[in-house]
C-alpha cells in the first residue's frame, strides 16, 4: 500500500510531498492521542516534545523554544517550499502570523518580520521536514522481537491499553461560575489601589481578559492530567505573554499566578501533583518505543511519488 493509498484509507488529505504525507500519517495514526495544535505544542514539557520529535524522525535536541518551533514547522509546512527565498513572496500579514506562531517579536515592518522568520529557518535548517529512515538513535532502541509484536497489534488496542494504565485524574470543570470569575476579577486589583498608573493599567487589562484566563487554565490542566503547579503556572505566563498580556512587572505576574491557582483549584485541579509523565519514566519510555515501532511501519511503506 502506498502512502497516498494509506492516507486515503485513513480519510486524510493526500496532497503534498512524500515527506509531508509521512508526517501527516504519523501525526494522525501514531500520535492521534497527542494534542499537536499550536496550543498543545506550547503545553508540552521539554522532555515530552523531544520524544515526539524523535517519533517524527527529525532533530530532537535544542532548547524548549527551538523544539516547539521545529515541531510546528514540521507539522504545518513542506521544508522544500518554506525557504528563505520564498519569504520574499509572503505579505506582511502572513509574516506577522508566522512570527506569532514561531514565538518571535511582532513589531516592525515587513522587512524586519521577514528577517526574524528567516533567522528561525536558518537556525532550524535540515532539522525538520525530511524524515530519517533510521529511528534507532538518541538512546531509544526498538528490538526486532518487540517490533514484530507491536506492529501486528491493532493501533486501537495500543491506545486502549495505554488508557487502562493511566492514573484516574480529577474531573475538570470547563468553566467556573460567574461568581468565581467576578471574585478573580476583583482579586487581581487588591493591593494595587495605590500603585502607579502603569501597573494599574496592566491589572485593568488583565481584568478585562479574565474569561480568557479561565479558558487557558482549563486547557493547561487537561493537557497536564489534572495537575497544577509551578510548571503549569510558568506555561500560563508564557502563553499570556505571547498573547500580548502586560506582564513585565513581577508584582503583576505574581498576582496573576495567585489568581490562576485559585481558579485551577475551583476547576478541580490537583494542586502541586507531579504528573504521571514525570513520575513513571519507564512506562513513558515503553510507550515511546511502541510509537516508534508504528512509525517504522509507515516509513517502510512504498510510495515515493
Amino acid at each position: 500500500m502506498t502512502l497516498r493509498e494509506r492516507a486515503e484509507t485513513a480519510e486524510l488529505a493526500k496532497s503534498g510531498s512524500v515527506e509531508v504525507l509521512r508526517a501527516r500519517l504519523i501525526q494522525h495514526q501514531v500520535l492521534g492521542d497527542f494534542d499537536l495544535s499550536w496550543e498543545g505544542i506550547q503545553s508540552m514539557p521539554h522532555r515530552e516534545i523531544g520524544e515526539v520529535l524523535k517519533i517524527f524522525g527529525i532533530k530532537s535536541s535544542g532548547s524548549h523554544k527551538e523544539r516547539r518551533q521545529r515541531l510546528w514547522l514540521h507539522l504545518n509546512f513542506d521544508s522544500r517550499r518554506m525557504t528563505i527565498e520564498r519569504l520574499a513572496e509572503i505579505d506582511r500579514e502572513k509574516l506577522h502570523e508566522l512570527c506569532q506562531f514561531l514565538e518571535l517579536p511582532l513589531t516592525g515592518n515587513r522587512t524586519v518580520l521577514m528577517g526574524r522568520v528567516a533567522g528561525v529557518l536558518t537556525s532550524q535548517s535540515k532539522g525538520w521536514g525530511r524524515i530519517k529512515r533510521s529511528l534507532r538513535r538518541n538512546g531509544i532502541i526498538v528490538s526486532s522481537k518487540n517490533e514484530e509484536v507491536i506492529i501486528n497489534r491493532n493501533e486501537e488496542d495500543l491506545i486502549e491499553s495505554e488508557n487502562e494504565n493511566k492514573k484516574i485524574i480529577p474531573e475538570i470543570k470547563d468553566e467556573v461560575s460567574n461568581a468565581a470569575l467576578e471574585d478573580a476579577h476583583d482579586s487581581l486589583m487588591i493591593g494595587f489601589e495605590d500603585a502607579d498608573f502603569g501597573v494599574q493599567g496592566d491589572i485593568l487589562t488583565i481584568q478585562a481578559r479574565v474569561e480568557d484566563l479561565d479558558r487557558m487554565i482549563g486547557t493547561i490542566i487537561k493537557n497536564r492530567d489534572g495537575a497544577w503547579g509551578e510548571k503549569e503556572i510558568d506555561l500560563l505566563i508564557r502563553l499570556a505573554i505571547r498573547r500580548g498580556w502586560p506582564l513585565k512587572d513581577d508584582r503583576v505576574k505574581q498576582r496573576l499566578s495567585e489568581v490562576a491557582t485559585n481558579i485551577a483549584e475551583i476547576k478541580g485541579a490537583d494542586l502541586g501533583r507531579i504528573t504521571d509523565l514525570e513520575t513513571n519514566e519507564m512506562e513513558h519510555i515503553n510507550r515511546i518505543k511502541h510509537k516508534l515501532s508504528l512509525v517504522e511501519k509507515i516509513l517502510s511503506e512504498e510510495g515515493k511519488d
